[in-house]
């Protein structure tokens, strides 16, 4: 596998020797054998030796508002793709290579890395992007090239809807399912809510399906308020919030530009007004102090899920990463790898996206949250999702998401909306 940015370029040794550090340990992970000094590719078997490499194109915001995502994104697809391949980063005899590119959380520039991937690159899937702006650009690219598009980590509804084809295919959970997890944690009858959220696609998707589900449950919208992306004053929006009298405040935020201190500065909870969120990465978890109590959810925290898949993300990452744990979006990228991993065995090694889609449709596979699916009707990967109530913990820099209970694929499945 081969990792390329603009203008930099190395092998992927270094990955390859922790890999290999990693098989000592867990015995089932067949060691890795590394790629050849400047040959950008995982040692091929002697049955794939005259085989193409399977190209795999990385859409990421390495720079810009979401640079924190596009880096953990990147880093989760490094290891599913280790982990997939059990460290030999081939599959079906063919080697991958991987080429990110970093869109800078820009749409024009987003299609532009896009189209350098798909005709210079030549890769057989996209992967991406950290923004649902840049998302959206790229989409209408992965159809017009009959291309496989795995949609990571970005949320919006209208990606899998209004603006979906079916080249795209969703492992990101989408603003529904984070609106249902949210409704049917604070949503009753007669509840009175405000919602804040960024104004643009992510937050107004997100607002829109938490809405429909919340008056579903009986509860009153009473504010619906947004902010600019990129602001760093939430001033005047928390101000129409404190008028509207709601007594739940629920956020939409990505981002590191976070409304939380704003929230302590300005007293809501000290007037009556209950807030609730899904809770993001650490970063943003550290500005969450005050909410210590908070009732929510959250899409993943690295001690929630119990099963193989993540004691291995937890593990491997914390050697290759000074000791870190992964964080929010590392785990959907592990995911993007694994379900592209899995569909091509399916193929035994055909990358003819018209000949994957079938196979896709339904198609199940492992991720750091457990058994993850397909849905045939709009290709979004249906996924648990996690209740949860924020603790202070000795020894932590951040407020701590604890398990109050898991929401099951069932119980978070979006509406289809694509119209297909």
């Amino acid at each position: 596998m081969r990792r390329r940015k603009q203008g930099f370029k190395f092998t992927i040794t270094s990955l390859l020797v922790a890999t290999t550090l990693l098989a000592a340990a867990c015995s089932q992970q067949p060691a890795a054998q590394p790629s050849q000094p400047g040959s950008g590719q995982g040692a091929p078997s002697s049955q794939g030796e005259s085989k193409q490499p399977i190209k795999i194109g990385v859409l990421a915001s390495l720079t810009g508002a979401l640079e924190d995502y596009g880096k953990q994104t990147t880093r989760g697809f490094e290891l599913g793709i280790a982990y997939a391949t059990g460290g030999t980063n081939e599959v079906a005899g063919r080697p991958i290579e991987v080429i990110i590119e970093d869109t800078e959380t820009k749409s024009d520039v987003a299609v532009k890395k896009a189209t350098k991937l798909i005709e210079d690159d030549q890769v057989d899937f996209l992967v991406g992007s950290s923004s649902s702006g840049d998302t959206l650009a790229v989409v209408p690219l992965a159809e017009e090239h009959k291309k496989i598009m795995v949609v990571e980590p970005a949320a919006a509804d209208s990606i899998t809807a209004d603006n979906w084809n079916k080249y795209v295919f969703r492992t990101a959970r989408n603003s529904s399912q984070d609106a249902i997890a949210g409704a049917l944690a604070i949503a009753k009858q007669g509840t009175k809510i405000a919602t804040l959220a960024p104004d643009y696609a992510f937050g107004r998707d997100g607002v829109a399906a938490f809405k429909e589900v919340a008056e579903k449950q009986g509860a009153q919208i009473v504010l619906e308020e947004y902010a600019d992306q990129k602001t760093t004053d939430f001033t005047p929006n928390l101000q129409k919030i404190i008028q509207a009298k709601p007594e739940y405040l629920f956020v939409i935020w990505s981002g590191a530009n976070t409304p939380w201190s704003q929230i302590a500065d300005m007293k809501l909870q000290e007037q009556g007004i209950k807030v609730s969120t899904g809770t993001a990465d650490f970063a943003t978890l550290k500005t969450m102090r005050t909410m210590v109590g908070m009732e929510g959810f959250t899409l993943y925290y690295y001690d929630l899920p119990k099963n193989e898949v993540n004691d291995w993300l937890i593990e491997e990452h914390k050697k290759r990463h000074n000791g870190e744990a992964p964080d929010l979006f590392v785990p959907g990228g592990m995911t993007a790898a694994m379900a592209i991993v899995e569909a091509v065995k399916k193929s035994n090694g055909d990358t003819n996206a018209d000949n994957l889609i079938p196979l896709m449709e339904g198609m199940s596979f492992d991720s750091p949250k457990g058994k993850m699916t397909f849905r045939p009707e709009d290709h979004q990967a249906l996924q648990v999702m996690y209740a949860i109530r924020l603790e202070q913990k000795d020894g932590m820099e951040w407020p701590v998401p604890v398990l109050m209970g898991e929401l099951s694929p069932e119980d978070t499945a979006p509406p289809v909306r694509n119209k297909r």
